[in-house]
């Protein structure tokens, strides 16, 4: 009796640990996602690809274009959170996740996997290219640690920003 409410608790924590981190991915999603607009001309962004920005995290939203790598690059850009190199600067990333609710959940496993695929692409010379690859790698890597955010949850909160 006493190893299952242990294992009941457990298991309780781990799905709100789990809810938490993509309800803020959610919030980071959606707020991020405004400048894309801004962005799409100046990287040569179809108005298809960004039509389906939105979708990001579905499984079916692949992450190839060489433009939004362009458009993510101009959006990191907005909210300074890339070092002069197009690598992200730590610091700024840490704060601009920390800055939404419950950030402080999400903001070290969030660089850390962003750190890591860029360490995977980093021989990659053109920076659009490689933001896209550093991206899509970014998507399945957080969607392996059961930080994505269902389509869903971005839907609830774009309003917000």
């Amino acid at each position: 009796m006493v190893n299952r409410l242990i294992l009941m608790v457990v298991v309780v924590f781990i799905t709100d640990s789990v809810m938490g981190t993509a309800e803020v991915m959610s919030h980071v999603t959606a707020h991020f996602g405004k400048a894309l607009e801004e962005c799409r001309e100046e990287s040569g962004l179809p108005v298809e690809v960004m039509d389906e920005f939105k979708h990001f995290w579905r499984e079916d939203f692949e992450v190839v274009h060489r433009e939004l790598g362009c458009a993510i690059i101009c959006m990191s850009n907005k909210f300074e959170l890339l070092q002069d190199d197009t690598r992200i600067h730590h610091v700024k990333m840490h704060d601009y996740i920390k800055s939404f609710p419950n950030g402080q959940v999400l903001s070290e496993k969030m660089v850390q996997l962003i750190h890591n695929c860029e360490k995977q692409y980093d021989d990659i010379a053109d920076d659009c290219d490689r933001v896209v690859k550093v991206a899509a790698c970014f998507k399945k890597d957080a969607k392996k640690e059961g930080i994505a955010p269902e389509v869903a949850m971005i839907e609830a909160v774009i309003e917000k920003y």
